[in-house]
């Protein structure tokens, strides 16, 4: 099914966002779904420069909706995407949980003024860190109100706790990692209490530029305030229908310690539905490697890989739950 693309843009802090609305051309549109990145530097198109290949799930992701009758926005957030670089100066010290609000309510704007689409009929779909500000603005957002709310592979556990854990995975099976953690927990205990971190240069380089990374200046004060959020806290009071799906390969987000958290805390909504994917990585790739051979390098190379596709699984989940809710008034 032929769909079209459209470049759009907005401003946030003085700064332009810039974003591409994709869209069917022979279809009658269902519904209009904003789509919000995860964590870093990470593009509209859910590719990082951290990480190879051009073959990122956003872009799949929003062509999928959109040849089943979807109209998608998707952006890249000021510190991603070809205008990080220069964007930079601008933004720097500023970046905050309310500033990524601020991207999404422009986004949610935008999409509703360049589509005529009415916003009874809005739903946003996150990766990763995305669920938390999808969540901020649903919780404290004046108008426009998503319909519902697709959070994949949506951390149940504080940002803290989640990183913590994805390093300790790298360097279990070092003979030192006793010792490796016990220096990261001191780097991250100075962090918290906004003292100067210190990093020893024996420790890991996925480690170090952890660590260098939380205190750069360019990601203050958002980089404090996401360490301690914990989305549990916050999404049980979202009263609107939410889907969260978590792959079985996905490295990053544990589907059984994250998604039973995610659970527990919706426990009392009837309309907050899960999906566990088999073979779905934490960007909804499908992986066939068995479970217990993955490795995060592995799974990390595989994320944007040319011949990389959608789950099935997933894909067709998230389809079938929009598609009923979109013909839900």
């Amino acid at each position: 099914m032929a769909v079209q693309n459209k470049e759009v843009t907005w401003k946030v802090l003085g700064i332009p966002v810039y974003g591409t609305i994709t869209a069917p051309t022979n279809l009658e549109v269902h519904s209009a779904v904003v789509m919000v990145a995860g964590s870093g530097p990470t593009d509209r198109n859910w590719c990082s420069p951290l990480l190879p290949g051009e073959n990122g799930s956003g872009k799949l992701l929003a062509e999928t909706l959109a040849s089943h009758g979807f109209v998608t926005l998707r952006y890249d957030k000021l510190a991603s995407g070809p205008h990080a670089r220069e964007n930079l100066p601008r933004f720097l010290g500023k970046l905050s949980m309310q500033s990524h609000v601020e991207e999404l309510a422009g986004a949610v704007e935008t999409v509703l003024s360049e589509t005529n689409y009415p916003s009874h009929g809005l739903f946003v779909l996150t990766n990763s860190e995305g669920a938390i500000h999808a969540v901020n603005y649903q919780l404290h957002s004046e108008s426009n109100p998503f319909k519902g709310l697709v959070l994949t592979g949506a951390p149940g556990r504080a940002i803290g706790d989640v990183a913590r854990s994805q390093i300790l995975t790298q360097v279990r099976s070092l003979p030192d990692a006793q010792s490796i953690m016990r220096r990261y927990d001191q780097a991250i205990t100075a962090f918290q209490a906004s003292e100067p971190i210190i990093i020893d240069p024996s420790l890991p380089e996925v480690m170090k530029q952890l660590l260098l990374g939380l205190e750069t200046p360019a990601n203050l004060p958002f980089a404090k305030e996401l360490w301690k959020y914990s989305l549990p806290d916050h999404l049980a009071k979202v009263t609107e229908p939410i889907l969260v799906v978590i792959g079985k390969r996905d490295l990053q987000i544990d589907w059984k310690i994250d998604g039973q958290a995610l659970q527990n805390a919706t426990k009392q909504k009837t309309s907050v539905s899960f999906v566990y994917p088999e073979h779905a990585n934490h960007v909804l790739k499908h992986d066939e490697t068995s479970a217990d051979k993955l490795t995060a390098q592995q799974a990390s190379l595989r994320y944007n890989a040319p011949d990389a596709q959608l789950d099935k699984e997933a894909t067709d989940a998230i389809l079938d739950w929009l598609g009923k809710l979109s013909h839900e008034p």
